[in-house]
């Protein structure tokens, strides 16, 4: 079993925490600090991340030393409480540090599936609260979704460092937080898939929009399966 610890975050509160990240039960000796971050496959960290992966109790000092890595331009601050390796650290991996849960959905995942053929360059993200976050020229869209929505998984695929919406499970929740929505290219969709993750909103009023887009759909020559004679344009 897991060794269980607690963070003392800077009000003195204790945070119940699994000291499981870097292997071992022990804090690392005074030149391995910085190793185990750069050798770690995350590109961004928190203070909580790292608190974990330098089994270390006390957030302050977790803190004081990533700033004075910063200072010393071994790590980058990005913001506050969150610290990259270098320049190069992963977007999407940002994006899902900044606010905890969340996933990234809606434009971003519809564009790059070319449900939709209009270009955003704002990083679209599901969380509990809405606010739009702009880092190193990056916007980072959050938009609010109910804490029952957000804490079911079906749907979402967790890659290296983030977790992101499957173009069903985008296309859903863009429906979910849309009174009305046009999508330019429905083929690719997996309505089997929709109509499996759809309970999970618990919208009646939704379920009648799904179904109105999968009616159309089918009635330009489209299947459950997707990808079939010609494009939705509702």
């Amino acid at each position: 079993m897991d060794p269980v610890r607690y963070l003392r975050g800077k009000t003195g509160k204790k945070q119940k925490i699994m000291m499981i990240s870097n292997g071992v039960d022990k804090k690392p000796t005074k030149g391995e600090y910085l190793d185990i971050l750069l050798r770690s496959p995350k590109t961004v960290f928190s203070t909580k991340d790292v608190a974990l992966l330098w089994v270390e109790e006390r957030e302050n000092t977790v803190s004081a030393r990533l700033n004075k890595y910063a200072k010393a331009g071994k790590l980058i601050r990005v913001r506050r409480g969150l610290y990259a390796k270098d320049k190069n650290y992963d977007k999407f991996e940002l994006a899902t540090r900044i606010y905890t849960p969340s996933y990234i959905s809606f434009e971003t995942v519809l564009t790059r599936a070319g449900i939709n053929f209009q270009y955003y360059s704002n990083i679209f993200v599901a969380s509990y609260v809405s606010r739009e976050v702009e880092i190193d020229g990056q916007k980072f869209t959050f938009v609010r979704m109910k804490s029952y929505v957000l804490s079911n998984t079906d749907g979402i695929d967790h890659k290296a460092g983030h977790a992101i919406a499957t173009k069903e499970r985008a296309f859903l929740d863009r429906i979910y937080v849309s009174k009305d929505y046009h999508f330019d290219n429905l083929d690719s969709l997996d309505w089997d898939a929709i109509f499996r993750i759809l309970p999970i909103y618990n919208n009646k009023r939704m379920a009648k929009r799904v179904n109105a887009y999968f009616k159309h759909y089918s009635a330009e020559g489209g299947s459950a399966s997707g990808g079939k004679n010609s494009n939705s344009n509702i």
